[in-house]
């Protein structure tokens, strides 16, 4: 045992510094995003979200560093990779939406140019009605819920969010102003 901890003393100090490192960063990008989040006033189970893409962006990050710390041939990693990206390439290219509506809901969360329970138009002739006013109930990972004035939920793609021109009717804050008003 002895034998391995002084062949491998180098890989085993990098290890160390890398997970301190991820550590460190991870903690410091949950503290960041959730300090975005209470001060946008962003729902805490999108918040929580972002958390857990940022967490797995660092961890491949991570994974790559150990492999160069443990000294993989280049050679091998190329095999690996191109393999895995052949067969996750396909994977997106047929499920591409899914990826788009994921990137737009992080987007979303960091632009916050609107927020759960604020008033917008929709200006898209696919959408029945294009001048209805639509309540924003919830922002998930792949789709908004609005609500329509009538009580029917409409399910909107985020990546269709950034798409289509949104017009902000009546924010969250303005709709509590009116009802203290009367």
């Amino acid at each position: 045992m002895e034998a391995f901890f002084l062949d491998y003393q180098d890989e085993l100090v990098g290890t160390g510094i890398s997970l301190l490192v991820f550590l460190i960063l991870k903690y410091l990008g949950a503290k960041a995003i959730r300090k975005v989040g209470k001060i946008s006033d962003i729902n805490k189970v999108r918040t929580r979200l972002i958390i857990k893409y940022s967490t797995a962006g660092l961890t491949s990050f991570g994974i790559v560093a150990l492999i160069l710390i443990w000294g993989v041939e280049m050679k091998d990693i190329g095999l690996v990779f191109s393999s895995a990206f052949a067969v996750i390439g396909v994977a997106l290219f047929a499920q591409w939406s899914i990826l788009s509506n994921i990137t737009a809901g992080v987007i979303l969360f960091f632009s916050f140019p609107f927020r759960i329970g604020d008033k917008i138009k929709i200006m898209d002739k696919e959408v029945e009605l294009p001048e209805e006013v639509y309540l924003i109930e919830d922002i998930r990972a792949f789709h908004v819920h609005l609500r329509k004035a009538n009580g029917e939920l409409l399910t909107y793609p985020n990546n269709m969010m950034l798409q289509k021109a949104i017009v902000l009717a009546e924010t969250y804050e303005d709709s509590l102003e009116n009802s203290d008003a009367l």
